[in-house]
């Protein structure tokens, strides 16, 4: 309660200064540490580095079979979020193959944004040559939006762990969690208008969906998950017509990753069941 009050009056004598924070915050992921048996996994993987703008990108494959598929990780998160989901497709023998985005888990550091991570998604999927994509979070707004803008790519199935809805809708909500005046949030969106070259209101997953080539989705959401709302998927999964949607309990936001039913529930999907 005391720092959003300090940041709140820092925001009225210092509202630049706040705004370059909140940039800097928006724009430079903090990542949590794996845990032990995710860097295990990740181990198990043929590793490379893949050169992409001005960062050094972390991949990974696990060789299988000819069925590919390719997860995509969430805003501060990388490619060992995913080790539950991999060590299950590679009972099925898929080759799975995943990354890091820019600035996020072994990949090189430095000031990222969506459309950084979201172009890199479409240059993997065509690299790679995958029609099976799963996401998780922030992972699915880089992913629609990727096939958004490349509307040649098509896929044949997808599972997206959560997903938020609109852009805006994340600012607000750093705005609420830090303490941000309204005058500070608009001086930011325009700041990330003004350097992104695009509309930071037409960034909705919920536009993108009803314009991609995806044969079908599915939307995997916990009822009470603190992060995300589900009424935001919700509101995805209306605009989405080849979207099935499934609520689930007891998983959270990062635990529905690790959770046997959530996982269940995904790759029976993947396989077709």
């Amino acid at each position: 309660m005391l720092k959003k009050w300090f940041v709140r009056i820092a925001s009225i004598l210092f509202p630049n200064r706040v705004v370059a924070f909140a940039y800097h915050q928006l724009t430079s992921p903090q990542i949590r540490k794996l845990r032990p048996h995710e860097l295990v996994v990740l181990d198990q993987a043929e590793q490379e580095t893949f050169r992409f703008q001005d960062f050094d990108i972390q991949l990974y494959t696990w060789l299988g079979g000819d069925n590919r598929i390719l997860p995509i990780h969430g805003w501060e998160g990388q490619a060992g979020n995913f080790t539950d989901l991999i060590q299950a497709l590679r009972q099925y023998d898929y080759t799975i193959y995943a990354f890091d985005a820019p600035s996020h888990g072994f990949s090189s550091k430095g000031k990222t944004s969506l459309f950084e991570f979201a172009e890199l998604v479409g240059v993997l999927i065509k690299k790679f040559e995958v029609a099976k994509l799963v996401s998780h979070s922030f992972g699915g707004v880089a992913t629609t939006y990727a096939l958004f803008k490349n509307p040649d790519i098509r896929i044949e199935t997808y599972v997206l762990f959560t997903v938020p809805n609109r852009f805006l809708e994340r600012i607000n909500d750093v705005a609420q969690q830090v303490g941000i005046t309204e005058n500070v949030k608009n001086r930011l969106v325009a700041r990330l208008e003004m350097e992104l070259q695009s509309s930071v209101a037409e960034l909705n997953v919920s536009d993108f969906v009803s314009q991609i080539q995806v044969e079908k989705a599915l939307i995997l959401h916990d009822k009470n998950d603190a992060v995300i709302p589900i009424e935001r998927s919700k509101k995805v999964k209306e605009q989405w017509k080849n979207a099935r949607f499934m609520e689930l309990t007891g998983t959270g936001h990062f635990r529905i990753l690790r959770t046997p039913e959530a996982l269940d529930r995904a790759i029976q999907f993947i396989n077709g069941v």
